[in-house]
Formats: structure tokens, C-alpha cells, sequence
């Protein structure tokens, strides 16, 4: 009975993804709301499969705790700046503290009304996860994480801010971990249940930070996110069997990366054919297009150009440069804004065509590696294990 949940919930995901997918090929963006079908199919499916493996309401609600904290994290980084007219309930400026108390609710009956007996370590855990939530919704309420329009507030200070704003939900996925252990130690939850909440916090906090780093597009991030929430396990054993951790997330993110690797050694060998020269690196990752047309490509400029005594001079950007470019989410050119806004970027648009040629990166969503890494994970299960296996066996 357990298995048929994980396949509906499966099923759920293939279809958002693959529609996700055909979003962001044809606009580079995927509105959050059309997660949302997905996430309210595959949270019911994983509380039906957490009760019939367990029969603990405590974890269930524990579990619905975790999810419902990354909604109210990308609340709080979206709340009335948004431009999608579909979330405009989702994101009203007046339902804060109405979500906020929700957010805070959840843990504490998950933690102590449903928990045989009380324990300090859990009140102090709990303290500091409600600290952070409302310190960090106060500072969104009072307008601390907008853009500064006047100069009362000091650089440090803007600085420090900023810092809270981006990494804050590091120590509440911390929170998350650190209950999770001391509620499984404790026997208060069973162990193949509380690991369903130990590991999702854990991948999902990774993604979800690095999507705020920059590092991670914003669906590829949500779609691991959701794939960890939704089937935190494999619906039928894969053909190559269940990893020892089983869990589905990790697996279909190891497939992604393995599958993606195709992609670069693909460009480096259609730039040999063509005969386009860069530094090596660049060869795997980027090609060059035409400087008068570069608006109607996708990807992103991977050189530096200087225009000195009517010479165009340039140069690759490189890797740790490229690193901090995504981090700071500035000096970075995409081609879509050059296409959206060519009245922002009329100098960059003269002297790239002026510069003939341009490289840019290949812009191949990795929403469709995950995709497919998802649905050869259910299928057949973890590529790299399989493949270490052999390789031992051999």
C-alpha cells in the first residue's frame, strides 16, 4: 500500500517538470505557482506514506513544518516584488503575520503537543527557530531589505542586511537537522521516518541557498526542492536496484549531472568542427555567435570587451570572476535583457556588433537534465552507483 502514494506523487512531478521544462526553453522562467498543483499532490501523497510507515502524527506534522518553511522563506524574498499578476494573493503585503504564525505553529505542535514529554534541548531549539523567523519578518515588514533610496542607512550596515537576508534560512534548516537527530535518538520518532525529514532538509537547504547565491537557476533549484518534498523515496524498486541511502532526490540529481556532462563535450566537439578558438575551458562551455544577432541567442556573454582609439579590445571573464559575477547577481550581460531592454544596453549592443563575433555560454536549461535524471532515477535507479559497482565487480 505504501508504494501506490510515491507513484502518484510521481507522476505529479514528471508532468510539472516536463511542462517546467517547455516553460524554460521558451521563456527562460517558470512561474512559482505552477509548483504549486504539484507540491499540494505530492505533500498529501508523502503524509499518507509517512502515516502508513509510521502512524506518527508528530513526524507527519514535522515533515508539513519543513514545507511549509520554504514557502514562507520565498515569501519573504518575494513579498510585493513580484511581477506575476497569478501570485498576487500569494504574495499580499498584509498577510505576513497571518503566514508567519502558521510557520510557527507547525513545529511546536510537531515538537511538543504531539511529543510524549518535553525537553529543554527542543525549547531552546524552538526559540532560536521562532528568533530568526520574526526577526527576519520584521526586517521585511519595515522595509530593511529594499533597495536603499536615501543615505541614512550606512554601508555596513546595508552590507550586514543583506547578509541576514541571504543566509538566514542556513540556520533553519540547522534547526531542522539538529530536532530531527535529537527526536530520532530519543525514539520520539521512528528512524525510516525521521530520516525523510533529516535528509530533505538537509539537499533542500543546500539548493534553496545556493539558488540565492546565484549558482542555481531559480527552477532548477525549486525542481530538487520539490522532487526531495514530493518522493523523498523510490515509488518502485529501479531496475538497478534501491541505493542504501534511497533517497530519490539525490539519485535523480547524480543522473542529472551525469547526463549533462554530454552537453559541454558536445560543444567542445562542434567548436573543433567549426573551428572556433578560445581557451580550452571555453571550448567546452561556450560558442561564438554573431555580434549584430546576439539578441536572438540565449545564454550569456562570456567576454569583456573595451573600446580604445576605434579598436574593440577583449578578453574571456574568467572562472572565479564568472563565480562572483553570479554571487553578486551583477556584471553579468544576458542576452535576453539585451533582447527585452536594448535601450539599456545600447553601448553593448554597438560594440559587439562592432566586434564581428561574440562568445557566449551554452544555454541549455538543466531543468531538462533533471528531468530526465528524475525519470531514469525512478526507472533504473543511481547511474554512479551502478557504475562503481560494476567497476568493483570487474
Amino acid at each position: 500500500m505504501i508504494i501506490y502514494p510515491m507513484v502518484i506523487s510521481s507522476a505529479a512531478v514528471v508532468i510539472t517538470l516536463i511542462y517546467a521544462s517547455y516553460l524554460d526553453i521558451r521563456d527562460r522562467r517558470v512561474p512559482f505557482i505552477y509548483w504549486l498543483p504539484m507540491l499540494v499532490i505530492g505533500v498529501c501523497c508523502t503524509g499518507v506514506m509517512l502515516w502508513q510507515s509510521t502512524g506518527n502524527a508528530g513526524l507527519i506534522i514535522g515533515y508539513v513544518s519543513l514545507v511549509t518553511s520554504f514557502l514562507y522563506a520565498d515569501y519573504l524574498d518575494n513579498r510585493g516584488r513580484t511581477d506575476s499578476p497569478s501570485l498576487t494573493l500569494y504574495y499580499r503585503k498584509d498577510s505576513v503575520f497571518y503566514y508567519l504564525i502558521f510557520v510557527l505553529a507547525l513545529p511546536a505542535v510537531s515538537w511538543f503537543l504531539l511529543t510524549p514529554a518535553v525537553k529543554l534541548q527542543l525549547v531552546t531549539t524552538y526559540a532560536l527557530f521562532a528568533g530568526t523567523f520574526l526577526y527576519v519578518t520584521w526586517l521585511e515588514c519595515t522595509g530593511k531589505f529594499d533597495p536603499p533610496d536615501n543615505m541614512k542607512r550606512t554601508l555596513s550596515g546595508s552590507r550586514t542586511i543583506e547578509a541576514i537576508g541571504r543566509w538566514y534560512f542556513i540556520p533553519v534548516i540547522l534547526i531542522y537537522v539538529i530536532s530531527s537527530i535529537f527526536l530520532i535518538s530519543n525514539g520520539v520518532w521512528d528512524i525510516n521516518g525521521g530520516i525523510l525529514i533529516l535528509l530533505p532538509a538537509v539537499f533542500c537547504g543546500i539548493f534553496y541557498t545556493f539558488g540565492r547565491m546565484h549558482l542555481f537557476g531559480g527552477a532548477d533549484a525549486w525542481a530538487l526542492i520539490f522532487i526531495s518534498l514530493c518522493v523523498p523515496v523510490f515509488p518502485i524498486p529501479p531496475l538497478l536496484g534501491v541505493p542504501p541511502i534511497g533517497f530519490l532526490a539525490f539519485s535523480a540529481l547524480v543522473n542529472a549531472l551525469l547526463l549533462n556532462l554530454a552537453a559541454p563535450l558536445g560543444i567542445f566537439i562542434i567548436n573543433i568542427l567549426h573551428r572556433n578558438r578560445a581557451p580550452l575551458m571555453f571550448m567546452f562551455f561556450g560558442f561564438p555567435v554573431k555580434g549584430d544577432a546576439i539578441e536572438k541567442t540565449w545564454g550569456f556573454v562570456m567576454e569583456e570587451f573595451e573600446e580604445k582609439d576605434g579598436r574593440v579590445m577583449r578578453k574571456f571573464i574568467g572562472f572565479w570572476d564568472a563565480i562572483r559575477r553570479m554571487y553578486s547577481g551583477t556584471g553579468r550581460v544576458y542576452t535576453k535583457d539585451l533582447r527585452e531592454q536594448p535601450k539599456k544596453y545600447t553601448r553593448e549592443l554597438a560594440i559587439y556588433k562592432k566586434a564581428g563575433t561574440v562568445w557566449i555560454s551554452y544555454a541549455v536549461p538543466f531543468i531538462i537534465p533533471i528531468t530526465a535524471g528524475f525519470v531514469t532515477a525512478v526507472l533504473f535507479g543511481d547511474f554512479l552507483l551502478a557504475g562503481m559497482t560494476m567497476i568493483l565487480r570487474g
